[in-house]
């Protein structure tokens, strides 16, 4: 039996005057629609700030990524054909993404530090018509594991040819899908998380109103673009709010505070960024910004704390996932209790199954992974609510707090990794004889990748990383290596991870 939460849900994060039977969370149909509306409504504004310092307007944002929306069509590209795209963080990045949804293809956003294993998984298993990439060596590992029939391009979409064909652009709606983002699977397969216009739409106008986001705002984005909570969240959020964004290639706390000097008024970051920023000294810098968000990790409360003090503001946290984009958050008029997570958003429900298993409904959680029925079925209750594989509790006052995983998914400074794929990568290394991999507490990641090796001989800790580190991303190999003579298991042979 579950328990439905009791938290007050919508009245924590509406502003004062505006009741929930007023809001349409997806009103202008799609994030293109919505888009669309706010180009027109400021086409002047500065909207779009490039790592080199140069500016974009909303109107030359709408123009180039019309034009480029065209061409993808010309080329022959269909709406609903996947289109990979992967890059480091560029206003061309923006662009391709923005012009692909126009041209109604859903986008496959990949890390530009995966291996050719882990490009090749998601190759097979989206299929993508086409990719946009920004490098020769990540063009060679898609066309080989896609073979020719995949179109690829630079992530500079004017080098497509023009033609004098006109297809028709901006026909997506609410139902139609925008992103396919894969995540580890259970069993070392990626599982491709498909969110429509409407989820993501939906999500952008909850914490849009919220966090009481404008076109007043510029946020600061050092978040990666292929993670949802740079894309989903930092992009998509400040297209829908018509607000501006100063993208820059990376996260580094010197740049973080000079451009804090420099008229922006939102930052996202991930804990780990923070605890950069109060180990370098910066956070007074950020005190003439309007909001400070954090999420993908849990923020530890003591350093919430110190945050506070330095910027003047206690550092709002909220939680989302891949699958159900924002969920909680807490309020930004009220009070920001550290070590929680807040109240349901604008159109989310939240319970807690029997076991404290957080589940989730509303227009922001996806309906299911792409081509994946078994993972359908795991993740999703019999009424249709999904599982997130949190464990919760509410406090006296109802605001959620997150006490631990029901999966053995291992969430590290924002990335989900499961031990099973990293777990197959050590294991073929011919003098590991058993491996199990866990994640230990850590208050910089979160969560810190852990393998412990049954070895056939003597082995260094960095032999297995460096093995690890030629199959998989940075962020999936192990942080820590323990060794052990023999794994934990039951009587039926299966490893006890709660001892390991």
């Amino acid at each position: 039996m579950a328990t439905v939460s009791q938290t007050p849900g919508w009245a924590a994060h509406l502003p004062n005057g505006l009741g929930p039977e007023g809001i349409d969370l997806c009103a202008d149909g799609s994030l293109v629609g919505r888009w669309i509306r706010r180009w027109s409504e400021a086409p002047s504004r500065p909207q779009l700030q490039d790592v080199d310092g140069s500016w974009l307007t909303a109107h030359e944002l709408e123009t180039r990524t019309r034009a480029s929306a065209e061409r993808l069509r010309a080329a022959g590209l269909e709406p609903g054909d996947r289109f990979l795209l992967s890059g480091a963080s560029s206003a061309e990045f923006v662009l391709a993404y923005v012009a692909a949804l126009r041209a109604g293809l859903v986008v496959v956003p990949v890390n530009t530090t995966y291996t050719e294993t882990e490009v090749a998984r998601i190759v097979r298993a989206a299929a993508p018509a086409a990719a946009a990439v920004d490098d020769d060596r990540r063009a060679e590992w898609i066309r080989t594991a896609g073979g020719d029939s995949i179109a690829i391009t630079s992530i500079d979409l004017r080098r497509l040819p023009q033609s004098r064909a006109t297809p028709p652009i901006d026909l997506a709606m609410r139902g139609d899908a925008a992103l396919l983002v894969y995540t580890s699977g259970t069993t070392g397969q990626p599982k491709g998380a498909l969110l429509t216009h409407g989820n993501l739409l939906a999500s952008a106008t909850a914490v849009e109103l919220a966090w009481r986001w404008s076109g007043d705002d510029r946020l600061l984005l050092t978040l990666p673009l292929f993670h949802l909570h740079g894309l989903g969240v930092g992009i998509n959020g400040s297209l829908c709010a018509g607000a501006s964004i100063v993208l820059r290639a990376k996260f580094d706390a010197s740049d973080v505070a000079e451009h804090s000097k420099r008229g922006v008024t939102l930052f996202f970051g991930v804990p780990a960024m923070y605890e950069r920023l109060a180990a370098a000294g910066a956070m007074r810098d950020l005190a003439g910004l309007r909001l400070l968000v954090s999420g993908s990790a849990p923020l530890p409360a003591a350093l919430a704390r110190v945050l506070a003090g330095g910027a003047g503001q206690m550092p709002l946290e909220r939680y989302g996932m891949t699958e159900t984009v924002m969920v909680t958050s807490n309020p930004y008029a009220g009070v920001r209790k550290p070590g929680t997570v807040g109240f349901p958003l604008p159109g989310v429900a939240i319970r807690l199954a029997g076991d404290g298993e957080v589940e989730v409904t509303g227009p922001n959680v996806i309906a299911g992974y792409y081509e994946r029925p078994e993972a359908n079925r795991e993740s999703f209750t019999d009424d249709g609510w999904f599982r997130t594989g949190d464990l919760g509790e509410f406090d006296e006052d109802g605001y959620l707090r997150l006490v631990g995983r029901s999966k053995d998914l291992i969430i590290t400074g924002g990335y989900n990794v499961h031990p099973r794929e990293v777990e197959e990568a050590i294991g073929s290394h011919p003098d590991v004889l058993e491996v199990a991999v866990v994640g230990r507490p850590s208050p910089r990641w979160g969560e810190e990748v852990t393998a412990v090796v049954v070895a056939a001989r003597a082995m260094a800790k960095d032999e297995v990383r460096s093995y690890a580190a030629r199959q998989l991303a940075p962020y999936k190999v192990p942080k820590g290596v323990e060794f052990i003579d023999a794994l934990p298991r039951n009587a039926l042979g299966k490893v006890l991870r709660a001892e390991v």
